[in-house]
């Protein structure tokens, strides 16, 4: 989706939903424990989401149905402008209830969009009407959050995703135009084990302490005579909607900047991607300004991370920009990048091998500011422990749906420091809702500047993130691979 950075979306005037008005819902809704008494906004709405079932057209002959935002897939661009109030109608035409969230923004309880927090559902065949500034400004999304557990129609397995770009307040202007890329896969199924390695991430070296504990958890769980734990497999890729080669390519100019917007939509994957011949200067990392731009030639993220980075195009060509998994890309993990009067195959070419760095954009040789308190939390899987599915827990508890109790109460104003220590090998994306965070020391490396709502934390290894109190009432905490946040890795923070 190519954006020229000079126009507004204009397809952001939307229409009142027919039926039952936002007042007559609202009524009918429990509240929940956190959720906060704000007057319903009068008249037309900003925005409308409709979440409804649909068909997404990846490839002639790969036809997917699945849960869709306004019939598409992805959901459609928002627009919206730092620190200007937006109303949005949220209507729900399926069967089941539904949870949007708001990734990354600093929205309260009421409309962030977690049960676990005490958001009202969209109910089935029902609708809300919220109202929210906007804000941090950069490159948000929006997406379910449901626990869907086993099946692998609902949740983040869907199609319900779709980027928000809050426009700052001032504009730095280092680019021609933006393209916004959404990365999604199709068709999941379970399958036994098959854990991802953590090579790709700078400084690989495990601690041994969580090596053991995670090793010798699973040894005695093989002992047992227990199988691998299920995990989630996927037969289709796409990059907005379209498997490679079967979408619209990027037209591109030589000597054009274009600044490339990526959301990992993906409900479990870590995905990469790379354009041959070119190499991409990131310059923010999940929506916030880096304080070091650097050049990298592959981009990592995580499940719900987001990257934006500039590529000057110099290397005029047909071009297939794609994950660096062959099966991967040849399944549709990809896009098409045309020059200008270039005619032919795309052309892919692997770029030399090179690790993913968080502290390459960050302040060098600058320590963080110290925090008022530490917390700590170590994170385990007990393998195959819940019906097949790996159970996973913090500090010795998975996660309750039924009694949702807080883990950590907190202080309003107080900087907390998370030191996150994973006694598994599997890659965790963290995520922590409504707040962004400080990266402080990612696998002994110290750093600082770095500002983000998602981290990867590899395999036996140690992350840790700091972050201000300062926006009050129940947070979660989570795994963002949606097979680890359903079955136990998530816990709440509270604060008044």
């Amino acid at each position: 989706m190519a954006i020229d950075r000079r126009r507004l979306l204009q397809g952001g005037a939307v229409t009142v939903l027919a039926g039952a008005t936002p007042e007559a819902v609202m009524a009918q809704m429990q509240p929940a424990p956190h959720d906060s008494a704000v007057a319903v906004p009068q008249g037309s709405a900003d925005h409308t989401i409709r979440i409804a079932n649909g068909l997404v057209e990846l490839a002639p002959d790969h036809i997917v149905s699945t849960k869709l935002y306004n019939g598409q897939f992805p959901g459609p661009l928002l627009r919206l402008k730092e620190g200007r109030p937006v109303v949005v109608d949220i209507k729900n035409d399926t069967d089941t209830p539904e949870q949007l969230h708001w990734h990354g923004q600093t929205v309260p309880v009421d409309v962030d969009g977690a049960a676990e927090e005490g958001t009202p559902f969209i109910p089935a065949h029902g609708m809300r009407r919220i109202s929210f500034t906007p804000g941090p400004a950069g490159l948000r999304f929006y997406h379910t959050h449901l626990v869907p557990g086993a099946d692998l129609s609902e949740g983040q397995y869907s199609g319900q995703v779709g980027t928000v770009y809050i426009e700052p307040k001032r504009e730095p202007g280092r680019y021609d135009r933006e393209v916004f890329l959404m990365l999604k896969e199709f068709q999941p199924t379970l399958s036994r084990g098959g854990d991802m390695a953590s090579d790709f991430l700078a400084n690989p070296a495990r601690i041994k302490s969580l090596e053991d504990l995670g090793e010798d958890a699973m040894r005695a769980s093989m002992a047992s005579g227990k199988p691998h734990g299920y995990e989630v497999g996927y037969n289709l890729f796409s990059i907005n909607g379209r498997m490679l080669g079967h979408g619209e390519p990027v037209r591109v100019k030589q000597g054009e900047r274009v600044l490339f917007h990526v959301v990992n939509g993906s409900a479990t994957e870590i995905r990469s991607l790379a354009l041959p011949g070119h190499r991409f200067e990131v310059v923010a990392l999940d929506g916030n300004p880096v304080p070091k731009p650097a050049e990298v030639s592959v981009l990592w993220l995580g499940t719900a991370e987001r990257v934006s980075a500039i590529v000057e195009m110099k290397n005029p060509g047909i071009w297939a920009m794609g994950d660096l998994a062959d099966d991967d890309r040849g399944k549709g993990m990809g896009i098409v990048i045309e020059y200008t009067g270039r005619t032919g195959k795309p052309k892919w070419v692997k770029p030399a091998a090179s690790r993913w760095d968080y502290t390459l954009f960050g302040k060098q040789g600058t320590a963080a500011a110290a925090p008022d308190e530490t917390l700590e939390m170590t994170f385990e899987k007990n393998n195959a422990a819940l019906d097949g599915f790996n159970e996973w827990t913090i500090n010795g508890v998975a996660f309750s749906m039924d009694k949702m109790e807080p883990m950590f109460r907190l202080q309003r104003g107080k900087r907390y420091r998370l030191r996150m220590r994973n006694a598994s090998d599997d890659v965790h994306p963290v995520h922590l809702h409504r707040h962004s965070f400080e990266l402080t020391r990612i696998a002994g490396k110290a750093t600082a500047g770095v500002m983000k709502d998602v981290v990867m934390l590899g395999g036996y290894q140690e992350v840790e993130v700091d972050f201000v109190a300062d926006n009050p009432g129940r947070t979660l905490f989570h795994c963002h691979q949606q097979l680890h946040m359903d079955f136990g890795f998530m816990a709440l923070f509270d604060y008044a």
